[in-house]
């Protein structure tokens, strides 16, 4: 259990570079010169995809340790 535990905890400092942009948006966005706002957009995409996963997660760990408890 603590393993499973270590991993998950790496696998959130792991940060990888990642395009979360549909294609119309793309398309906009790689006219522009310095990039920044593609950047922006990016990180919002990615900010806003990641929230209801984390959530999930930790209802998910709520409830199973809530019926964990239980059978103790």
């Amino acid at each position: 259990m603590k393993k499973a535990v270590i991993l998950v905890v790496l696998l959130f400092f792991i940060s990888l570079p990642i395009d979360a942009q549909c294609a119309m948006c793309r398309a906009v966005l790689e006219s522009e010169e310095g990039q920044e706002t593609a950047k922006g957009i990016n990180d919002g995409i990615v900010y806003l995809m990641a929230i209801p996963y984390i959530l999930v997660a930790g209802i998910g760990f709520l409830i199973y340790k809530k019926f964990n408890r239980a059978k103790k």
